[in-house]
């Protein structure tokens, strides 16, 4: 565990001291209170005149022997008044009893390679059959080559920290061995991995951010390929995140993939032992590198405790007419589920389904066969939990059904929201956080800016309009969030217009804040419950549902009905003519009907971002018809073998229409008109979608 200890001079050191040496020591149980173990890793951080308190305490426990002084990182922070800036110190201290010696060989061995075809990262990194990544070099070549770009761009890898850490799927625990090893070799001189080398998406965003004072590693490794099976015979995935968090933009991910296709050789320390990653503490290396073996969800969950009020949905919780329940599909979110829903806010251990992560996500045999994607079609079990079937609609009489559903994929960055017996699309998810969004204390005073990617529904734009905010449009992924996250900050755009506190989302279940810079499958849960605290703050009055939340968010905004069709495994040839064909077609389109309905645009997507003035090309096929209608072809970037086509649909229906359809049967006349147009089931031979979501 680690703890922070913010030091003032409004109170003596010796108060400090206290505190620093009982966190180091741990306290026994006594009378009515329990134990508190020791924590492995305090941190001293001391602005101006209180930076004498964090020395002297640092100093004293060495002395004492109880601690070691890990690191001393000095900075200038910005502080209100006159004088805008302030030295500040942060002193981490490393509990001595948790740390272990060991001996190993830090020679540095360069091993002859060649390139290996097909390591381009796409919209979420490199993913690829487990086998091929455990194949001869190909993970090496794909680590050597992100080490070579981050070293050609500046990046102070030599002394520096890196995080590595994923989602707990085979193959997992040993790319984790192999990347430290090479990054030693690279000059690395401090490695942060997850115990059991678990470490959600969001939380390594969160580590990287905010452990030891924040800001302190370079970047990270997060080995997961998302929502895909996870297993021998399934897929595996590597991103490199850097220092602010977030995904390494295009401009990095090109430069590594040029650099694989001329790598000749890369480095590793062969005789660097194998690291414990199954039990907590501090590994230090012939006394030079050091292993920090930590709980993954500490400094996450931290985090989500200052973004919102637990003790309000904790209250939620408590009451005898709400029920929960939290589907982790054997991701690696069970643990972050349990820290949160059990342990912080009260939900009983029952509330958790599939908690535990497995290598494979619970495997073929299980209800989601091993597919970690929390969508109706493979979040089986919770579905049927919720009362209702895979295109969401009701069965049964919703007797016994909890009142409040979610599920997370297997790194746990996506999310998906129900209520008893009741759907809420990913596109209405985020518009509808955004219109409550002052109901939730880190953006208590609103926001400034909130984005969507080019396929989600324009739900949220009616949201930003009411609010009078900007609502950027930009290409999947969520690298192309990042820099409006970033704006208007000191350190990467200072010159720029600030958008934050900033909200966005994806129709591919993706939803979160700028707290972190991933997508945050549990920021988007706790949102949704803070939004259902403040509506039910009476408990003498009925409760107030997911579904009618969502029911009176249509009649203030009108509802954009909305689907999704997957075309998974397609030959990349036909799928890549189609695409072709319809950017072809885009330039005659204009004015034409088609099944009654009339085309008033149609154009090859292309984002220009606002904040560093890139331009991203060929982002999608999009088609706007007079009525408001949309049809949005896509090529997906986060399969590991063949295309994915997404085929996105949307119609919009003012607040007093009618409201209560079924979305899949609302746009269905649009499927037959984009199947039409595009020729898909001619040129790839498919007739039917693999998911419909």
């Amino acid at each position: 565990m680690a703890v922070e200890l913010r030091l003032t001079t409004a109170k003596p050191a010796s108060f400090y001291l206290r505190a620093a040496r009982s966190f180091l020591e741990g306290v026994p149980a006594k009378d009515d209170k329990p134990e508190k173990p020791p924590v492995d890793t305090v941190t001293l951080m001391a602005l101006g005149n209180a930076i004498s308190v964090a020395s002297y305490i640092g100093g004293t426990l060495e002395k004492e022997g109880l601690a070691t002084i890990a690191a001393v990182r000095t900075k200038w922070t910005s502080v209100p008044g006159p004088v805008k800036h302030s030295p500040n110190v942060t002193v981490v201290l490393k509990r001595k009893a948790a740390e272990k010696a060991l001996a190993g060989d830090l020679t540095v061995t360069t091993e002859a390679t060649e390139p290996i075809d097909g390591q381009k990262p796409g919209t979420s990194g490199l993913r690829k059959k487990t086998k091929v990544f455990m194949g001869k070099n190909y993970l090496e070549n794909f680590v050597q080559s992100t080490f070579n770009a981050l070293k050609s761009t500046g990046v102070p890898i030599e002394g520096g920290t890196i995080v590595v850490s994923g989602d707990g799927r085979y193959y997992n625990k040993e790319a984790i061995q192999i990347i430290t090893k090479m990054a030693v070799a690279n000059g690395v001189k401090a490695v942060w991995i997850g115990k059991d080398g678990l470490m959600s998406t969001p939380a390594a965003s969160a580590v990287i951010r905010c452990r030891e004072g924040g800001f302190v590693p370079f970047g990270g490794f997060i080995l997961s390929a998302s929502h895909n099976p996870g297993g021998i015979d399934e897929d595996f995935g590597i991103k490199f995140n850097c220092e602010n968090g977030g995904s390494a933009p295009e401009k990095v991910t090109d430069m590594i993939h040029t650099i694989t296709k001329d790598i000749k050789e890369y480095k590793i320390c062969k005789g660097f032992p194998t690291i414990d990653i199954s039990t907590c503490g501090t590994y230090v290396v012939d006394g030079k590198v050091r292993v920090d073996v930590f709980d993954g969800t500490e400094d996450h969950v931290g985090l989500l405790q200052k973004v919102f009020d637990f003790e309000a949905i904790k209250k939620l919780i408590a009451r005898k007419d709400f029920s929960i329940v939290y589907d982790s599909m054997n991701g690696v979110q069970g643990p972050y589920a349990r820290k949160v829903f059990v342990e912080e806010l009260g939900a009983a251990e029952s509330s958790l389904m599939n908690a535990i992560p497995k290598e494979d996500f619970g495997g073929k045999d299980s209800p989601s066969h091993g597919h970690a994607d929390p969508n109706l079609t493979y979040a089986v079990e919770l579905v049927k939990a919720m009362g209702i079937n895979k295109t969401g609609e009701k069965i049964g009489s919703g007797e016994g059904v909890p009142d409040f559903g979610a599920a997370a994929d297997g790194d746990a960055d996506r999310n998906m929201i129900l209520g008893k017996q009741w759907f809420v699309s990913p596109s209405d998810s985020v518009a509808i956080i955004a219109a409550n969004i002052s109901c939730i204390p880190f953006f208590k005073e609103g926001l400034k800016g909130c984005a969507r990617s080019m396929p989600t529904s324009g739900a949220l734009d009616l949201v930003a309009k009411k609010k009078k905010i900007p609502c950027f449009v930009t290409p999947t992924g969520w690298k192309f969030f990042g820099n409006l996250m970033d704006s208007g900050d000191e350190k990467y755009f200072p010159d720029t217009e600030c958008y934050t506190p900033f909200i966005c989302g994806e129709e591919s279940f993706g939803t979160g804040g700028n707290h972190v810079r991933e997508k945050d499958g549990m920021w988007a849960v706790l949102a949704w419950l803070q939004i259902l605290a403040n509506k039910n703050k009476d408990e003498s009055k009925p409760l107030v549902t997911v579904e009618a939340v969502t029911m009176d968010h249509w009649k203030t905004y009108g509802r954009n009905y909305y689907c999704r069709y997957d075309y998974e495994g397609v030959a990349s040839e036909g799928a890549n003519t189609m695409m072709a064909n319809l950017k072809e077609k885009c330039n005659t389109l204009k004015g034409q009907e088609i099944k009654g309905m009339t085309v008033e645009s149609a154009e090859s997507f292309e984002y220009n971002d606002p904040v560093d003035k890139s331009v991203s090309s060929n982002q999608g096929i999009k088609i706007i018809f007079t009525d408001g209608s949309r049809i949005v072809f896509r090529l997906s970037g986060t399969g590991s073998a063949g295309a994915t086509i997404r085929l996105y649909l949307e119609k919009y229906e003012k607040p007093s229409g009618n409201l209560g359809l079924s979305q899949f049967e609302v746009v269905k006349p649009l499927a037959e008109l984009a199947l039409e147009l595009s020729d898909l089931t001619g040129l790839t031979g498919r007739t039917e979608p693999t998911v419909i979501t």
